[in-house]
């Protein structure tokens, strides 16, 4: 199923009203709907946050500093975006805020391409990242066992690196271990 876009000057009423089943933003005043995600992406997503969390959010045989969060809503401006994970410095961040959308732009974002999101996710939802200042986004294709890494330069994305299926890697800005790619897309 392909991302609808449902409703142009979209409301929060709008993103509440929709049913359990589906994902809601608001991308430049329009409310985009998509299913929850398949499988892969979601087994993708769930790896990639447990390989993360306990080094960097938990400082568990890592550096900590980060708050790493799965499908936090974004209330970035007008738009309200929802990342398959995202981080924040915990020198920005230093406590979890007790609410439901999160004013405060993450310093990194991962997004979890599939065939119905990956446009929406490299256009709209890039720009919006951009404008916000994220410094990395990282672009994660099951399909094609990839990790592609950005980093926000004077207002422009920079390709960092395009790994595939069982690298190993440092990747910022987590570079304080290594990443073994093997294991977000194991079966």
């Amino acid at each position: 199923m392909m991302i609808a876009v449902t409703k142009r000057d979209a409301t929060y009423a709008d993103l509440v009203a929709l049913p359990p089943n589906v994902v809601g933003e608001i991308l430049g005043g329009e409310l985009h709907v998509q299913p929850r995600p398949a499988s892969p992406h979601a087994r993708a997503s769930s790896r990639l946050g447990s390989v993360l969390g306990p080094p960097f959010d938990i400082g568990d045989d890592g550096p900590g500093g980060w708050v790493i969060l799965d499908e936090p809503e974004l209330h970035l401006g007008e738009d309200v975006v929802v990342p398959d994970l995202a981080g924040w410095r915990r020198s920005r961040m230093p406590e979890v805020p007790d609410t439901v959308g999160f004013t405060l732009a993450p310093d990194w974002v991962c997004e979890v391409l599939s065939p119905s999101t990956a446009r929406v996710d490299r256009t709209k939802k890039l720009e919006i990242y951009a404008r916000e200042g994220v410094t990395h986004v990282w672009f994660v294709e099951p399909r094609l066992l990839t990790l592609e890494i950005l980093r926000l330069e004077a207002g422009r994305w920079m390709i960092v690196g395009v790994h595939a299926e069982n690298a190993r890697l440092r990747a910022e800005p987590f570079e304080a271990i290594e990443l073994d790619l093997s294991l977000l897309f194991a079966r």
